[in-house]
């Protein structure tokens, strides 16, 4: 019995492993060391059939606002990304909303409320990316490893500029990080294979 229970207790821990450096991996993703003082903080959202931001898209606004350099949002623009559902308030105009109205940020906030999947998020943030020197996607990780493969097949001249955003923290999401990865997994397969298998480059960590 106490064998089992021993056995059944490692191979949770090392699920939870799994999916922990799953979300790390991807979290690293298609990034590059990022030089330069103006960046864009691009936050993708998810679906919101609700009149308030939902609990997904709460969390997105709260690892977008600490992706902001130096927590001062100087020269750096944040790009609520996400269309609306029906006649329902765009996922953008939700999460603008809640970062402004409940976590107070008031720094350089713009909207982009037509996109209905992942390819026209970033293709219409394009041209709000074009000036700056550094491009963080923020969503959960294989979500935003998606958006930079896609940026990287839509402009690669701008795929220089992708560094990583704080969307992974160590712990965070723990017991659904698995789930995470699963899901992750399933989506990435609308990448292309060589896509899928771009490097992973650790890089430094900026703020």
């Amino acid at each position: 019995m106490l064998e089992r229970t021993g056995l059944a207790a490692a191979a949770a821990v090392a699920v939870l492993v799994w999916g922990e450096w799953w979300n790390w991996r991807r979290s690293r993703a298609v990034v590059e060391t990022g030089e330069g003082v103006s960046e864009a903080v691009v936050v993708l959202g998810y679906r919101n059939p609700r009149p308030t931001a939902n609990f997904v898209n709460r969390w997105r606004v709260r690892a977008g606002l600490r992706s902001v350099r130096d927590g001062r949002g100087q020269d750096t623009r944040v790009i609520f990304s996400g269309g609306a559902d029906g006649d329902d308030v765009s996922e953008a105009r939700l999460m603008a909303g809640y970062a402004r109205s409940v976590l107070g940020f008031d720094g350089h906030v713009l909207i982009e409320d037509t996109s209905r999947t992942t390819w026209e998020n970033v293709t219409n943030v394009l041209p709000l990316l074009e000036d700056v020197d550094r491009i963080k996607f923020v969503s959960q990780p294989a979500h935003a490893f998606k958006a930079r493969a896609y940026l990287r097949r839509r402009r690669p001249d701008l795929a220089g500029k992708l560094v990583p955003a704080h969307d992974y923290r160590p712990g965070e999401w723990l017991l659904l990080k698995p789930l995470l990865a699963l899901h992750g997994m399933v989506a990435l397969r609308g990448l292309e294979p060589a896509e899928r298998k771009l490097p992973l480059r650790p890089g430094r960590r900026r703020s």
